[in-house]
């Protein structure tokens, strides 16, 4: 099933105002249309298992690029990088719109292009996916466990401004949610509440969410790794993908 030539390298893009960042790019080769994906990686960092994600995506028939959101931090290793943007509070909500949307757009250039791009996101990944599928102008989102979509207001930084949940009405493409019942940021209730505001709204979603597993347990060099759950889910993103970002041809093709 799917792709075994690929090719993965690390570009350089313009990213938010013009600046230039890092990204990690995958995709299969000799495919002439395919859908592309930008890949949000977690608050540890633009890691290696970012770029595994990547490459799991172009396996399975996408393009997909994974801007590094914490480049202005450097030049340094990704993991130095990381702990400098966790001192400083994090990344912009401004920066971050600008640098996925440029990633986007970038997919969207591509002579390989069918044209349709999604995005998923991890963690604090996550909850930018589920904040720019409410301000950008993507075919499909899946957010993985994202903390904070619900926000107190004491959780509000200059950063951070607007509670994502409050971008709900907003939402521009159908969004899949995986979690795990586990974990602690989003916890089953803070899930639960966000469903019920995706509801409200009339938007399209649908949510799993997984006994024994917590926080990042899709993540295979961490201790949360949990494989059958993670199998399971990683099956539930790829048809969500497929029905909203292939077209009968490529679905064929990647099934091939």
């Amino acid at each position: 099933m799917g792709y075994t030539g690929l090719i993965g390298e690390t570009i350089s893009m313009r990213g938010h105002k013009g600046y230039a960042i890092e990204a990690y790019q995958a995709r299969p080769l000799g495919a002439a249309s395919i859908p592309g994906v930008v890949v949000i990686h977690h608050m540890p960092g633009w890691d290696p298992w970012t770029f595994e994600v990547a490459r799991k995506l172009a396996q399975n028939g996408y393009a997909a690029v994974a801007p590094h959101l914490f480049s202005r931090f450097g030049p340094g290793a990704w993991d130095d990088l990381a702990a400098a943007a966790r001192s400083a509070g994090g990344v912009s909500d401004e920066q971050v719109v600008g640098d996925v949307g440029a990633a986007a757009q970038l997919l969207r250039d591509q002579p390989w292009s069918n044209g349709k791009v999604g995005v998923i996101g991890f963690c604090s990944g996550g909850r930018q996916t589920y904040m720019v599928a409410c301000k950008l102008d993507f075919d499909a989102a899946v957010d993985c466990w994202g903390g904070r979509v619900i926000a107190k207001p004491e959780e509000l930084t200059e950063k951070q401004p607007v509670a994502v949940i409050d971008m709900t009405p907003d939402m521009r493409c159908p969004l899949l949610g995986i979690f795990g019942n586990d974990d602690a940021s989003p916890d089953p209730d803070q899930v639960n509440r966000t469903e019920e505001v995706l509801k409200a709204q009339g938007k399209e979603y649908e949510f799993h969410r997984y006994d024994g597993a917590g926080h990042g347990f899709f993540a295979t060099d961490r201790p949360n790794y949990r494989p059958e759950q993670a199998v399971d889910a990683w099956k539930k993103v790829f048809a969500f993908f497929e029905r909203t970002l292939q077209t009968a041809g490529e679905r064929e093709l990647a099934r091939a």
